[in-house]
């Protein structure tokens, strides 16, 4: 039985152990709890907090903060203006919060910390939001319990301990970044970069700033662009990729690149982390201890209750599974069916592709329904790209309209919500009927 409190740092680790690094320098888990105090006692007195610090310390010690004082960070999966308005309508208790409030607060003077704090297990420390891929966000409710759970099995799966320091590229407000990032350090000691890279010559300087034992945590969109640059990496302990299913070519590229081994998470918003897998060891997800799958539906472990996975999967054991498409993938245009993702890998095989991706019609019953694809390919014409295509595809699923674009767009995260793309089509050809 899950104790009724958990400590807010595990109390295994010595306090005089680094939490994070800025600027190449050290900060201390007890200087760390000093800052939490500090902050504590000047957050505005709000239920929701939305925290959108992206210095990554100053993102945990807010975290922290709010915690400690019963109050609930809202973690947006966007930064958009108009997404932000709308969850600020949708909580009107609430405050934002960012690094610039962190800095002043963090200059007050107060006494020496406390002891570790406690949380309460089932206290609701966050509502983290989905990507909106599919759609519109959805709020996740997660308990300080569930997520101190999470990073334990995340430590017993991938070694996590305090010799070893994260380097992420990937925002804290998302949550694999919240998982891999925030409750990493305080959960099993490892200690964290306070900065968060994009460019790969920014990753490999945050890297080289980070001690021994560092490892990488990204998405196959940075890992790519990490390979592509042909840079000379500093010794890196492994890599973890998510978001979206690395491909073995890519994942080899970066085990070579890199010459440490690449290794995948599959998790949702709704459930979190539940599965990993090195993903030139083959096609089969292993579930963390204590989850159960049965027919796409996930349970045991910390989860309150089962989630539903949007992805359809098939098990190969009782651990095991391989991930087929996500459940909204299949499509059935004239009685003919495929899958967005085999589509999709069939238009980013024609030489000259750089990236496209295809999206779902309108629901319209007429039976004649087609299929926009929105493509990055720079030296071909749209007449050669629909004509490679249909050596490949049947016509039913030949695009109309197929557009290119300079690039499609992208969340922090890597991922492509199916509000930007309509967007996008609505921009460049307004007579496509995709909503």
């Amino acid at each position: 039985m899950m104790p009724t409190q958990l400590p807010l740092l595990s109390p295994t680790v010595p306090l005089d152990a680094p939490i994070a690094w800025q600027r190449g320098q050290p900060v201390s888990r007890a200087t760390f709890l000093g800052d939490v105090a500090r902050v504590a006692c000047q957050l505005p007195s709000a239920q929701f907090v939305f925290n959108l610090c992206e210095d990554r310390y100053r993102f945990l010690v807010a975290f922290a903060a709010v915690g400690v004082n019963r109050q609930i960070s809202l973690l947006p999966s966007s930064r958009a203006r108009q997404h932000l308005q709308q969850l600020a309508k949708d909580y009107p208790d609430s405050r934002t919060i960012t690094d610039e409030h962190l800095a002043v607060w963090l200059a007050v003077a107060t006494d020496p910390p406390l002891p570790i704090p406690d949380l309460l297990a089932d206290q609701t420390v966050a509502i983290a939001f989905t990507s909106g891929s599919t759609g519109h966000a959805k709020p996740n409710p997660k308990r300080w319990g569930e997520l101190v759970n999470g990073a334990e099995q995340a430590r017993q799966r991938f070694g996590f301990n305090s010799d070893m320091t994260i380097v992420a590229t990937v925002p804290p407000q998302h949550m694999y970044g919240l998982e891999t990032s925030i409750m990493a350090p305080l959960v099993s000691g490892v200690s964290v970069h306070a900065g968060r890279p994009f460019f790969p010559d920014d990753v490999r300087i945050a890297l080289r700033e980070a001690p021994e034992q560092r490892v990488l945590v990204t998405t196959p969109v940075h890992l790519h662009a990490c390979v592509k640059a042909g840079l000379h990496w500093p010794a890196t302990a492994f890599l973890i990729s998510a978001t979206a299913p690395l491909s073995p070519e890519l994942a080899a590229q970066a085990e070579a690149a890199f010459n440490a081994p690449v290794l995948e998470i599959y998790g949702c918003t709704e459930a979190g982390s539940v599965a990993s897998r090195r993903t030139l060891e083959g096609d089969r997800w292993r579930l963390y201890d204590g989850f159960e799958l049965h027919e796409g539906r996930l349970s045991g472990a910390h989860l309150p209750e089962p989630v539903v996975l949007g992805d359809v999967v098939e098990a190969c054991s009782a651990t095991e599974f391989r991930l087929l498409g996500r459940g909204e993938d299949l499509i059935n245009i004239a009685g003919k069916r495929s899958s967005l993702a085999y589509l999709n890998h069939q238009i980013n095989g024609i030489a000259g592709v750089i990236e496209g991706i295809f999206l779902m019609p309108a629901e319209t019953g007429s039976g004649v329904d087609r299929l926009t694809a929105l493509v990055v390919a720079p030296t071909l014409s749209e007449r050669q790209l629909l004509t490679a295509l249909a050596e490949r595809l049947d016509p039913v699923f030949l695009p109309r309209p197929l557009i290119k674009v300079a690039a499609l767009p992208r969340t922090e995260t890597g991922k492509i919500t199916r509000e930007s793309l309509l967007l996008l089509i609505s921009q460049r050809h307004p007579v496509a009927d995709v909503h």
